[in-house]
Order: C-alpha cells, then sequence, then structure tokens
C-alpha cells in the first residue's frame, strides 16, 4: 500500500508537469507572434512619427494637425534649437534604439554587444515609453479645459502609443527584462 506521502508527491509532480506544460505552450504562441510584433512596432513607430498626432481647432475656422516630424521642424526652425533637440531626441531616436535593442537581443544579432546592450540600456529606454503620449494627452486635456481649442487625437498618437506598447511587451517577454524597473 503506497503512503500517504508518495501520493502527494505523485500529485505534485503531475501539477508541476501541468505547468511546465502550459508555459511551453505559452512560450511556442509567442514565439509564433514574436516576428510580427517585431515587424509591426517600427512600422507604427514610423506611422507615429509622420502621421497628425492631434487636432487643434481654434475659433472654427483654423486646423492643425501637426505630426512628430513637423513639431520638432517647426520647434526647430522657430529658434528653439535645445527643445527640438530635446523632443527629437526622447520621441524619435531613444524609440528606435530601443527597438533595435530588442531585434538585436530578439534575433541573436550582434552577439555579445547586442546582449549587453539589451541588458544594460533597454531597461533605461523603457522608462520613456510612453512619456510622448502622455504628455499629447496633457495638452489635449489642458486645451479642452481652458477652451483654447478644441482638441482631439489623430491616427499618429495612437500608432504611436500601439509601437510604445508593442515594444514594452517585447521588452517583458523576450531575454532577461530583470533589469531597473
Amino acid at each position: 500500500m503506497p503512503s500517504p506521502r508518495g501520493n502527494s508527491s505523485r500529485r505534485q509532480s503531475v501539477h508541476e508537469k501541468d505547468r511546465i506544460g502550459a508555459r511551453f505552450a505559452r512560450m511556442r504562441a509567442f514565439s509564433m507572434i514574436r516576428p510580427v510584433l517585431l515587424v509591426a512596432a517600427p512600422f507604427l513607430l514610423a506611422l507615429g512619427l509622420i502621421l497628425p498626432l492631434v487636432r487643434f481647432e481654434t475659433l472654427y475656422f483654423f486646423d492643425q494637425t501637426p505630426s512628430l516630424v513637423e513639431i520638432v521642424s517647426s520647434l526647430w526652425q522657430g529658434g528653439d534649437g535645445l527643445l527640438a533637440a530635446i523632443v527629437a531626441l526622447v520621441s524619435i531616436v531613444l524609440p528606435i534604439l530601443k527597438m533595435v535593442g530588442i531585434a538585436a537581443e530578439a534575433t541573436g544579432a550582434g552577439g555579445g554587444a547586442g546582449s549587453l546592450f539589451y541588458r544594460r540600456v533597454v531597461p533605461h529606454l523603457s522608462k520613456w515609453s510612453m512619456m510622448d503620449v502622455l504628455l499629447v494627452a496633457i495638452v489635449i486635456a489642458a486645451a479642452k479645459a481652458t477652451g483654447l481649442a478644441n482638441a482631439f487625437t489623430q491616427p499618429g498618437l495612437w500608432c504611436y502609443a500601439a509601437s510604445s506598447m508593442i515594444s514594452g511587451l517585447l521588452h517583458s517577454l523576450t531575454g532577461d527584462a530583470s533589469g531597473p524597473k
């Protein structure tokens, strides 16, 4: 007659096998969708950079629908070079670097240097991921609250946000995402 302790350990091992099987199933599903996400994130980022982010309507006669690239360009041309450089760095350069790091880690390109970049730099870049989206949301809320203009989100903001969320998902599910939180 088997001891009660023996049944318990068998039940535990069965549950352990079920958990491992479920984990492998999730990993297989992610490995199938990862290539799609690796292509979708940069594509959506590109759309987010060139499509209008927000539409401002003032006095029902004038409306503006600037894209992120147009905003940086107008800041530069308006004499605000430092602000244009900061916006370009945080909104364009850092997201591109993050996606390059994620793609290098996911595809195994770059060898040790790519992995080092991914482990050391990408977690810091992830902290800035949704900052632009939040800033545009604050501008829209402020414009509506003050009555200066009607503001509406445009496809560029949604594409930029989707790209940021996908790259965050890829970062958390690819490799070792145990860097600074």
